[in-house]
């Protein structure tokens, strides 16, 4: 059914309702008394008033009653308007009096029970009773990684009215204008209540609204699964969980993370995805609209999934799976928890085997290489001859994977792609892992030139697989290098900015030593050459100023506090006048110096 430009009244109404009632919630919130503090496990340094989720639910609420209400349509919307309701009951009660934990937990389930009574389900196993309980799992597992999520001013109201988004989206895909419009009024009234909770935020939602926006997006998205036109199984298991990926990302990376430093899964702090984006030197902004966007890549690949065939869909889904598990690798790497803390965890039998495990990322690696062999040879695959369906050219796929995954990891060990460290990743990398791919292919070639005759298989797919195969594994190895141009280098508060003397190859040398080597505490700004042909070059993303008498007047202005030399080819008289420089300037000035000891 067409979603007619009247519809978006309603829309309107609410996102309009919601900026009207925000305000009037924050003055009442605060004279109430109902007002978070700051403390040392908490993300926000100014007391910050509490109850926004009152004005979310009393907009929604509204507007369905006024709108949505009023559409002919299945009563699953009064079954999630009523379970909901019954959520923001719990988290008011919780945020006036603060209940225990379980206390929450059996008002959770009792809610999703209601829902699953109604039901609403995840038709998710042939067996109904294993489909209930996996339902109520989902229900709360969702309901408290949203609460888990509203960490840092704008998070979780932001991936939430995005989530709401796609929703509706597919709503209207399924042509279920009702339902559409349910998401819609819901997305709009997050967007109103973000222009006062966005940073620098006014007002929090509380556990009132955490538990209510979590719980109407989980059980929305019951109805999407048990009213969408296909019953195709990766539309009922992916468009939820895909929809919804970030909230389950944060909370899966978080616990875990936890639970390998010794703290339980369900203390506050400030580990979460998005601090330690900021930990990296991103702005609290930039951190959350960096979700922002993921939660909207996510969305879209949701809504492709629901309209392309089995073999893309999954194909689709490990592949941004890849990427966000690099991510989350990554990520695990920042210092965010007390060293202490940390030593005292490993102490711990099944902890330290666990933290010992993920410091030896040979078996991630491993793991990695055999999901991108198969996605490398799908997809030259799939580039060639279109998607693969059920025909004999899927058989004949999956019969030969199981060959080419065996060859070509002997050919990734017997090349030694497993003995470089992906930080230091270099052309000798690169070449390394051109070898072991040709060598693989070599030797998958003849592997099934032997097993099958090469019957029904192209050549030209091998050929286009070994390029896919090499950018991918080339990729995967430089996404940490990556990571670190894209996200920011944190600037500590003790570290000291610096500039290199010298745009040369030893200075080039001794940046990738400072950035390789966060203990020294120095934030490079660029390098000084003397030769006027570098001035203005750029290397690694750093200036190179003018030499030749500029120096104290750089250091001056890029408040400089020491400078580091990497040429050895400087004349005493030019060195002089350089120490002459950097004491005027009140700058250390220190020299690198690199000794080859020869063996008689």
């Amino acid at each position: 059914m067409y979603f007619g430009s009247l519809n978006f009244l309603p829309i309107i109404v609410s996102f309009a309702l919601a900026l009207v009632l925000t305000p009037v919630v924050r003055r009442l919130a605060r004279h109430w008394g109902m007002v978070a503090q700051p403390k040392a496990d908490r993300w926000h340094n100014k007391p910050t008033a509490m109850m926004g989720g009152l004005a979310v639910f009393l907009t929604v609420v509204i507007a369905y009653l006024a709108f949505v209400g009023q559409m002919p349509h299945r009563p699953y919307g009064w079954v999630v308007m009523l379970a909901s309701a019954f959520l923001f009951v719990v988290g008011l009660i919780d945020d006036i009096v603060h209940v225990k934990p379980y206390q929450k937990l059996i008002g959770q389930v009792m809610g999703a029970s209601l829902v699953v009574y109604y039901g609403l389900s995840l038709p998710w196993s042939a067996s109904p009773s294993l489909n209930m309980a996996i339902t109520i799992f989902w229900l709360v597992g969702i309901t408290n990684a949203l609460n888990l999520l509203d960490n840092m001013d704008g998070l979780a109201a932001g991936i939430a009215a995005i989530a709401a988004a796609f929703l509706a989206a597919s709503f209207v895909v399924n042509g279920r204008p009702a339902e559409a419009l349910m998401l819609g009024v819901f997305a709009a009234a997050l967007v109103g209540f973000l222009a006062y909770n966005s940073n620098p935020a006014t007002i929090f939602m509380g556990d009132c609204g955490s538990m209510f926006i979590g719980f109407f997006l989980a059980s929305a998205a019951l109805m999407s699964a048990a009213g969408a036109r296909s019953r195709s199984f990766m539309i009922v298991l992916a468009v939820p969980v895909l929809i919804l990926l970030i909230p389950i990302f944060d909370t899966t990376f978080v616990t875990i993370l936890r639970k390998l430093s010794g703290r339980s899964a369900s203390q506050g702090g400030r580990d979460h995805t998005s601090h330690r984006l900021v930990a990296l030197g991103m702005t609290e902004r930039r951190a959350v609209w960096m979700l922002y966007g993921f939660a909207g890549l996510s969305g879209v690949l949701a809504l492709l999934v629901s309209r392309t065939k089995l073999d893309v869909s999954v194909a689709a889904i490990v592949a941004f799976t890849i990427v966000l598990a690099l991510l989350g690798v990554y990520l695990a790497g920042v210092k965010v928890y007390e060293e202490e803390e940390v030593l005292k965890a490993r102490e711990k039998p099944l902890v330290a085997f666990f933290v010992d495990l993920s410091y030896k990322r040979r078996i991630f690696e491993v793991l990695l290489d055999m999901v991108l062999v198969i996605l490398s040879y799908y997809s030259s695959y799939t580039l060639l001859f279109g998607p693969i369906d059920e025909t004999g050219a899927w058989n004949l796929f999956l019969r030969t994977v199981p060959v080419l995954v065996c060859v070509k990891m002997f050919a990734f060990l017997a090349a030694g792609v497993y003995r470089g460290l992906w930080r230091y990743i270099s052309v000798d990398g690169i070449v390394v892992f051109a070898k072991a791919v040709a060598l693989g292919s070599v030797g998958s070639v003849l592997a099934l030139l032997i097993a099958f005759r090469f019957e029904g298989l192209s050549r030209a797919v091998f050929v286009l697989d070994a390029l896919i195969l090499f950018m991918m594994l080339a990729g995967s190895r430089f996404a940490f290098r990556l990571f670190r141009h894209a996200l920011p280098t944190h600037e500590s508060r003790d570290a000291r900015r610096i500039l290199i003397y010298g745009a040369g190859d030893g200075g080039e040398l001794l940046l990738r030593e400072v950035l390789n080597n966060r203990e020294l505490q120095l934030t490079p700004v660029g390098f000084v050459d003397d030769d006027p042909h570098k001035k203005g070059k750029v290397i690694h993303g750093l200036r190179v100023f003018g030499g030749n008498g500029s120096l104290r007047n750089i250091c001056e202005e890029q408040r400089i506090a020491e400078v580091l030399i990497s040429s050895t080819q400087i004349s005493d008289e030019r060195l002089a006048a350089i120490l002459q420089d950097c004491e005027t300037a009140q700058v250390t000035l220190k020299r690198m110096r690199i000794q080859i000891d020869q063996l008689n």
